[in-house]
Formats: structure tokens, C-alpha cells, sequence
């Protein structure tokens, strides 16, 4: 696992919520043989995936049952969706993406037109891990630095504070 800089490179894990309905998937065995800490819930929605540290959710669901199904089926479905989860993608799987899958694609944003609502179109299992794997370590990164940034201004501002105490002066004093 060295890199050729000498560097040891961290594997990252995560704690990733699935839905029982997914338990026999291959989804769910291939994000648990990525060494994350797998729970599974009755009490999210079916088909979802939530990595909660980073604070991503993501929705599976399946081109031709979609098609199958009734449209206000699906779309209510991941209407209750987006309305839970605030950073939420919508993975819709396809072995191949037509005219057909473009179209339900299409009609989904129409529908879900300036929503926090993201569609991922995957072909495979693999496809998608790699997918929502990238998008919650970027997200998890993004909110580690915005606390990291967070916690040093308010180091600095303390630290100011203190300083203009003990020299007693006010050229630093923060109202």
C-alpha cells in the first residue's frame, strides 16, 4: 500500500446507513468488502444509501422498474426522498442508456426542477460504489476543512483576546 513517494496511503471508511431492502444486493457487499461499517435500517427509506458522516444520501433505483411501474409511483417516491435528505442523488442504473432512460432522466428533472436532487446514471454495481464512494469523501473532506477553518478563526480570535489582556492593551480587543 506504499505509494512510490515513500507516503503510506490511508484507506478511507465510513459509516454508511442501508436499507434493509438492499441487504441481498451486490451493492451492499461491495461497500462492506471496502472495510466501511455497514448498518442496515427498516426505517429508511427502500433502495437508500446514507453516509452519514458526510451527510449524502443516495437513492438506487432500477431503469426498468421504473419504467415498469406506474410515473407517480417513482416520482412520489423520491419526492419523500429529497424531502428527508438534504444533499440527496438519485442513482439510476441501466445496462444501457437509451433514448428511453434519457427520457425518464429528463422528465425526473422536470419534475424535481430546482430541488437538491443530482441523477447519477450508472451502469453497473461497480460503476455506482465508485460513484457515491467519491461523492461522500469529497463531501466529508469539504466539511472536515470548513470545521478545521472554523475552529482555527476562533483559535485566532481567542488568542487575540487573551494578548490584549495580559499586555493590556486594546489594540486587538474583540467586542
Amino acid at each position: 500500500m506504499a505509494e512510490s513517494d515513500g507516503k503510506e496511503k490511508i484507506k478511507w471508511t465510513t459509516t454508511i446507513i442501508i436499507s434493509s431492502s438492499l441487504k441481498s444486493y451486490e451493492v451492499a457487499a461491495a461497500l462492506e468488502n471496502q472495510s466501511h461499517k455497514v448498518r442496515y435500517s427498516d426505517s429508511v427509506e427502500n433502495g437508500s444509501i446514507i453516509f452519514s458522516l458526510s451527510g449524502v444520501a443516495f437513492l438506487l433505483m432500477d431503469a426498468r422498474e421504473c419504467f415498469m411501474s406506474a410515473e407517480e409511483t417513482f416520482l412520489a417516491k423520491i419526492e419523500k426522498f429529497i424531502n428527508i435528505h438534504q444533499n440527496s442523488f438519485l442513482v439510476l442504473s441501466a445496462a444501457l442508456h437509451g433514448p428511453e432512460e434519457w427520457k425518464l432522466m429528463f422528465r425526473i428533472q422536470q419534475r424535481f426542477l430546482g430541488s437538491n436532487l443530482r441523477i447519477l446514471p450508472v451502469h453497473n454495481t461497480v460503476n455506482a460504489v465508485n460513484l457515491m464512494c467519491t461523492i461522500a469523501k469529497v463531501s466529508h473532506l469539504r466539511k472536515m476543512t470548513y470545521i478545521h477553518t472554523y475552529t482555527l478563526i476562533n483559535f485566532e480570535i481567542l488568542y487575540f483576546k487573551m494578548h490584549s489582556l495580559f499586555n493590556g492593551t486594546d489594540k486587538y480587543c474583540f467586542p
